[in-house]
């Protein structure tokens, strides 16, 4: 229990003096000078501007998620946010951004383990990011989601990855969205998602674990 306090005191610390003395946080914080009137920094956009802010700080100072996790995520998804050609894409994707970062706040993250795909070394231009849960000492849950374009239809917008298993059949994976099977293959850190089948190639590629 003291050990717990004293880990939660030292991030809170840490995250303190980051947040005050770095601009490792606030890079990824939607920052509009006063004469940005356009995209993202339109009038309209302001109260979800700050709304999405105040989110991203406070998944930094309490949730248990990786930080690093919550830096790279929220890079991917200003870069994905970038590509709205609307004021009503710029809108979904900010409060699609508030949905994910109150998972991170209010749900207990420690039984997760997050995988995102990489590609020659960087993250994957088309981003992927593997789940998976803990359930229960026999169970384990697999959600994933590979991002598409932003200016879709919102339905169009993301493909999901949902399956269920245990940790004696956890390399040979079913896909229940898609029917698709998949070999998952675990190394320390990394993770490599493979499959036969053509069509279900999204999910398939290597990940790397954030801890």
């Amino acid at each position: 229990m003291w050990q717990n306090t004293d880990n939660n005191l030292i991030k809170t610390l840490g995250l303190l003096g980051l947040l005050c003395g770095s601009s490792i946080a606030t890079a990824s914080m939607i920052d509009c000078q006063p004469t940005q009137r356009q995209g993202m920094c339109a009038n309209a956009l302001h109260e979800v501007r700050q709304k999405l802010n105040t989110h991203y700080l406070t998944a930094l100072l309490v949730s248990d998620a990786p930080i690093r996790l919550l830096q790279d995520s929220q890079s991917l998804w200003l870069q994905r946010a970038k590509q709205c050609k609307s004021t009503r894409c710029y809108s979904q994707q900010i409060e699609q951004r508030v949905d994910d970062l109150n998972l991170y706040i209010s749900l207990n993250q420690t039984l997760t383990q997050h995988y995102l795909k990489f590609e020659q070394g960087q993250i994957a231009a088309q981003p992927v990011h593997l789940k998976l849960h803990q359930l229960g000492k026999d169970s384990i849950k697999i959600e994933g989601i590979a991002y598409r374009n932003p200016n879709n239809r919102i339905e169009s917008q993301t493909v999901n990855f949902l399956a269920y298993t245990s940790p004696q059949e956890k390399t040979r994976i079913v896909d229940n969205e898609h029917d698709c099977q998949y070999a998952f293959s675990y190394s320390k850190a990394i993770l490599v998602v493979d499959t036969q089948q053509q069509g279900c190639e999204r999910f398939s590629g290597v990940y790397r674990l954030y801890d």
